[in-house]
Parts: C-alpha cells; structure tokens; sequence
C-alpha cells in the first residue's frame, strides 16, 4: 500500500471508528452483522448498498482489509439490516466484479464516499434467505 493510501486507511478508520458505534443503532442506517473470526462474536458495521430483489449488495472501500470482509471469508453467513429489517443470508466476495460501475446503482452519497476515500473496491454480494 503506497504512502498515501495507507495514511486514507489510517484516517479513514479512526473516523470511523467513533462513527459506527453511533451509526448502527440508528434504526433505519443499513447494518451488516458478521461473525467475529476470532471472537465468535457478532460485529455489526454500518455499509451502504442496496437491496435488489433477494440480494443485498455493497462495496467495500478497503476490500480485503476491511475487517468485516475479513470476518466474511472466515464467516459467509451474515445478517443484513435494511429498512429497520433483519435478513439472513451468505456473503459472497466478487473481486472480478467491476466496483466502480457497482456504486453507481447503490446510493449516492455513500458510493461518492466510498470512491473519494476507497484504496481497493471490492463488490460484496448478499444472497439473502427467502
């Protein structure tokens, strides 16, 4: 990771990490629920993406790093919480997909973020239970 880059990571997550803890107890803010790979507990991070049908998808500004794709490969099964709702489903990594022509059918203002802050976009697919 270039200079640059790692210092958009470093600052990016010490935003968030004052801002999720607030973030996804607001009711309606969409929220992935993962297992914990070393804890075993839920960790819940709030994400913007979009509900298509029976599939939940997003962009994951750091791809890999990003420590709920981490909890992912180790975990694929997720909860996802849209619209003040909990869905089960498995969480597939799709590093083929093209991220960028993804943002822009999921909401604006979190695909501007994710484009101006994201060092490596991964597309995150959802495919939801029933």
């Amino acid at each position: 990771m270039s200079r640059l880059n790692d210092r958009r990571f470093r600052a990016t997550t010490a935003v968030q990490r004052r801002f999720n803890p607030l973030l996804r107890r607001l009711p309606f803010q969409t929220v992935i629920e993962t297992t914990g790979r070393t804890s075993g507990l839920p960790r819940q991070t709030p994400v913007g993406g979009r509900r298509i049908g029976n599939v939940f998808w997003l962009v994951s500004e750091f791809g890999e790093l990003s420590q709920y794709v981490r909890n992912i490969k180790a975990d694929p099964r997720v909860r996802v919480r849209t619209g003040g709702r909990w869905h089960s489903g498995t969480a597939h990594l799709l590093p083929d997909d093209d991220a960028v022509a993804r943002l822009r059918g999921l909401p604006r203002f979190n695909s501007t973020a994710v484009r101006a802050l994201g060092t490596n976009l991964l597309t995150v697919r959802v495919d939801l239970d029933g």
